[in-house]
C-alpha cells in the first residue's frame, strides 16, 4: 500500500484530491495539510508517506520551499508538485530540490492516477506540456540574485537580507540591481513581480 500525504491550500480541492485517490486499491490517504508548514509538523508526528503530492502556491510555506525543506531533513518521500500552465519556472526549480513527478492541475483524473503509478516504481514524470514550457524558459537570474530578490519581495530590508545571506550590504545592493536590470524592472519590488510570474522565485 503506497502512503500519501495531499498538500493544498484549497480544500474542496485537496478533498477532491483525496477522495480520488483513496478509489485506488493501492493508494491510502495518510494525511491531509493546507500548506507547507502544516504538511512539515505532520511529518514531525507522523512516519514519512510514499508520496507527497502538492501544490505550489500555498501561505505560510510554499510547495517549492516544503520540497527544500524535506531535502533538508534527507525525508526520502518522493515528492510530486502540481502547478499550473502558467508558472513554467517552477519547473526547474522543483527538479534541483529532487521532484519526481509535475502534473498540470488541468490535467484528468486518470492522468494524475496514471502518473503516480509510475513514480511509485521510481519513473520521473513531467506533464508533456510542462515539459515544452521549461525547455523555453530561459532564467537570466544567477543563483544568488534570485535568494536575494526573493528575501526582498519577503519584505527584508538590504540590511537584513546581508545578514542572512552571510554578504556586504553593497554585495547584496549588486545583486538585486543587477536583477533589476536583467528583468527589466524599475524596482526590487517590480522585479520581483516578475520573477514571480516567470515562477523564477
Amino acid at each position: 500500500m503506497n502512503r500519501i500525504l495531499v498538500v493544498e491550500d484549497q480544500y474542496l480541492v485537496r478533498d477532491a484530491i483525496a477522495t480520488l485517490l483513496s478509489l485506488e486499491d493501492d493508494f491510502e490517504i495518510s494525511g491531509k495539510c493546507a500548506n507547507g508548514q502544516e504538511a512539515l509538523d505532520w511529518l514531525g508526528a507522523n512516519e514519512a508517506p510514499d508520496i507527497i503530492l502538492t501544490d505550489i502556491e500555498m501561505p505560510l510555506v510554499s510547495g517549492l520551499d516544503l520540497a527544500e525543506k524535506l531535502a533538508a531533513l534527507s525525508i526520502d518521500s518522493k515528492v510530486v508538485v502540481m502547478t499550473t500552465f502558467s508558472k513554467p519556472g517552477y519547473i526547474k526549480r522543483a527538479l534541483a530540490l529532487g521532484a519526481k513527478g509535475f502534473v498540470l492541475k488541468e490535467a484528468d483524473s486518470e492522468y494524475l492516477v496514471s502518473s503516480l503509478h509510475k513514480i511509485v516504481k521510481g519513473e520521473r514524470v513531467i506533464s508533456p506540456e510542462l515539459a515544452l514550457m521549461a525547455l523555453d524558459d530561459n532564467n537570466p537570474l544567477s543563483a544568488k540574485e534570485s535568494k536575494a530578490l526573493k528575501l526582498a519581495a519577503d519584505g527584508l530590508k538590504t540590511h537584513d537580507i546581508a545578514q542572512k545571506l552571510f554578504l556586504s550590504e553593497g554585495t547584496v545592493r549588486n545583486y538585486l540591481s543587477e536583477a533589476i536590470a536583467k528583468l527589466d524592472a524599475t524596482n526590487r519590488v517590480d522585479a520581483a513581480r516578475i520573477a514571480k510570474q516567470k515562477g523564477w522565485l
